[in-house]
C-alpha cells in the first residue's frame, strides 16, 4: 500500500465502520440478520485494526494513520484523528470485546433487537473516536456519543431498578462531562494562535499550553474528577456497581471491559502532558485515594452475593491500582498500565460471559443460591478457574506482568504505599476463591440441578479469552513494543 496514494485511513475506517453500521441496523427488522450484522461489522472492524499493526512505522505511514478534516476553523477546531501505540493498542481492544460480546450473546434476545445493536454500535463508534481523537473538542464530542447510547442501552433493556441506576449513571457522567468541557475551555484560551484562529483545541495547542497552566491546580482537577467518574476511582465509583448490575450483560461487559479505559487512557493523553506540575504537586492525595479504594472495594467485593456487583469491585480495585502506577510517573509504571489496560478487558469480559451464561440458565446470581456448577457444566468450570487465577494475576497469566510492573513502580514511589496496596493481592485471592467454591463446587441444588454445559459460540469466545490470557502471560513483549514510544512521549513531557 502506497501511503502517498491512499483515500482514507486507519482512523476513518475504525470510527465511522461502527456509525455506518448501527445506522443500518436501526433499519433491519429480521433478528437473526441483524445479530449476524452487527457480528460482521465488529469483525470487519476487528480486521481492519489488526491490518493497521503492519503500518506502524509512524514517519514513514503518517498518511495512513492520520487524518484532519476541515471543521470548526474559526476557533482552531479541526477533526483530526490519529493512532498511535497506545490508540492502536485500544482500538484493537475495543474491536475485539465487541466482536467477542456479539458472539457470546448471540442466542440472547431483546425487545426491539435492531435498536439494541444500532445503539451498541453507535457506542463502539464513540469508543474508538474517544482513543483516536487529536483535538480536544473531538474528543470531547466522541466522549459523549460513547456515553449517551449507552444511557438508552441501560435505561431501556436493563433490570427492575434501571430507571434509579441509570439516572445515577447519567448525574454522574454529566457532572464529569461539563467539569471537562470547563477545563477544556479554559486551557483553550491559553493556547497559542493559529491561521485561522487566536486560539486552537489541537492535542499539540494543548500540550504547547502546559507552561501556562502552571499554578492553576483547579483545572487539573476538573480533568480528573471527570476522568474518576468514568473509570472509576473511590470515592467516585458510587455509580458503578448498580449500573453494571441493571444494565443488560452485554452492555455491562462494554462499559466494564472498555468504557472504563477511557478513563485510563485519558489520563496518560490528557492529563500528565498539560498538567505535569499538577500531576507533581498532587501525587500523593490521587495515589492516596486509589490505594485507599483497592482495600475498601476488594473489601466490599468478599461480602458480596450478587455476582455481577461482586465483577463491579472488583473491577474498582483493579482500576485503582492503574490510577495509582499512572501517578508514579515511571516507565515501568506507565508500561504495566499499558498492558494491564488490555489484560483487564480480556479478563473481565470473561468473568461477564460466565456470570451471563449461569444467570440465564439458573435465573439467579446469587452466590448463596448456587452450587455444584463443576457437576453439571465442567467445561465452563474450567474456562472459568482459569479466568479467575487471571485474575488474582497468577504467573503465567496476563495480569501477572502488568501488576508486577505496577506494584514495583509504587514500591519505588513510596514502600507505604506499597505495602497497603499489596494487601489488595490477598484480598483478591479470597473474594475470587470463595466465589469459585460458593458457585462452582460442593453439591448441586434444585437451581443448578438443570445447569448444562456452555454452546458453541460460547466456548468459542471463552476459548479465544484463554489463548490471549496465556499468550500474553507468557509472551507479553508486542504490547510493549507497540506502546513504547507513547510512553516515552509522555514521559519526556512530564520532565
Amino acid at each position: 500500500m502506497d501511503p502517498k496514494n491512499i483515500w482514507i485511513t486507519f482512523p476513518e475506517l475504525i470510527t465511522w465502520l461502527p456509525l455506518i453500521a448501527g445506522l443500518i441496523a436501526f433499519m433491519i427488522r429480521k433478528e437473526k440478520t441483524v445479530k449476524l450484522w452487527a457480528i460482521l461489522a465488529s469483525l470487519l472492524t476487528l480486521g481492519i485494526s489488526l491490518a493497521s499493526l503492519f503500518y506502524t512505522d509512524h514517519a514513514k505511514y503518517v498518511n495512513l494513520n492520520n487524518v484532519s478534516y476541515y471543521w470548526l476553523q474559526s476557533i482552531g477546531s479541526s477533526f483530526a484523528l490519529g493512532l498511535d501505540g497506545m490508540a492502536r493498542m485500544l482500538t484493537i481492544l475495543t474491536s475485539l470485546c465487541f466482536s467477542l460480546i456479539f458472539i457470546a450473546t448471540y442466542k440472547s434476545t431483546y425487545k426491539n433487537l435492531n435498536i439494541f445493536y444500532g445503539l451498541m454500535l453507535l457506542t463502539q463508534c464513540g469508543l474508538m473516536g474517544v482513543f483516536t481523537a487529536m483535538d480536544a473538542l473531538v474528543f470531547y464530542f466522541f466522549w459523549e456519543l460513547a456515553v449517551i447510547p449507552a444511557y438508552f442501552l441501560c435505561s431501556r433493556w436493563g433490570g427492575e431498578k434501571r430507571i434509579q441506576a441509570t439516572f445515577k449513571f447519567f448525574i454522574y457522567t454529566f457532572a464529569g462531562s461539563l467539569l471537562m468541557l470547563v477545563g477544556i475551555l479554559y486551557v483553550y484560551t491559553l493556547t497559542g494562535p493559529t491561521a485561522n484562529s487566536d486560539h486552537s483545541f489541537s492535542l499539540n495547542a494543548f500540550y504547547a499550553a502546559a507552561g501556562a497552566v502552571k499554578g492553576h491546580g483547579w483545572v487539573f482537577w476538573l480533568f480528573f474528577i471527570a476522568f474518576a467518574i468514568k473509570m472509576p476511582v473511590f470515592p467516585f465509583h458510587t455509580w458503578q456497581p448498580d449500573t453494571y448490575e441493571q444494565a443488560p450483560t452485554a452492555t455491562t461487559m462494554v462499559l466494564s471491559g472498555i468504557m472504563v479505559k477511557m478513563g485510563v487512557f485519558a489520563l496518560i493523553r490528557w492529563v500528565l502532558p498539560v498538567f505535569p506540575d499538577a500531576v507533581i504537586r498532587f501525587d500523593n492525595i490521587v495515589i492516596g485515594l486509589s490505594v485507599v479504594g483497592m482495600i475498601y472495594a476488594s473489601l466490599i467485593a468478599i461480602k458480596q452475593d450478587d455476582l455481577k456487583r461482586f465483577v463491579a469491585y472488583s473491577s474498582i480495585a483493579h482500576i485503582g491500582l492503574m490510577c495509582a502506577a499512572i501517578f508514579t510517573r515511571s516507565e515501568i509504571g506507565l508500561q504495566g498500565v499499558m498492558i494491564q489496560m488490555f489484560s483487564h478487558g480480556i479478563n473481565i469480559i470473561g468473568m461477564w460471559v460466565v456470570v451471563d451464561i449461569i444467570e440465564k440458565q439458573t435465573g439467579t446470581r446469587k452466590m448463596s443460591e448456587l452450587g455444584g456448577i463443576a457437576h453439571k457444566a465442567p467445561i465452563l468450570t474450567l474456562f472459568l478457574v482459569v479466568i479467575a487465577l487471571a485474575n488474582i494475576a497468577l504467573p503465567l497469566t496476563n495480569a501477572f506482568v502488568g501488576e508486577f510492573m505496577m506494584f514495583s513502580s509504587l514500591f519505588t514511589f513510596s514502600i507505604a504505599y506499597a505495602g497497603v496496596a499489596l494487601i489488595s493481592i490477598i484480598l483478591a485471592a479470597v473474594y475470587t476463591l470463595n466465589m469459585v467454591q460458593k458457585v462452582f463446587y460442593g453439591e448441586a441444588n434444585t437451581v443448578t440441578g438443570n445447569m448444562r454445559d456452555i454452546s458453541w459460540n460460547q466456548k468459542l469466545v471463552l476459548a479465544v479469552l484463554l489463548v490471549l490470557i496465556f499468550m500474553y502471560g507468557v509472551y507479553p513483549q508486542p504490547i510493549f513494543d507497540l506502546t513504547k514510544d507513547t510512553v516515552a512521549t509522555i514521559l519526556t513531557r512530564i520532565n
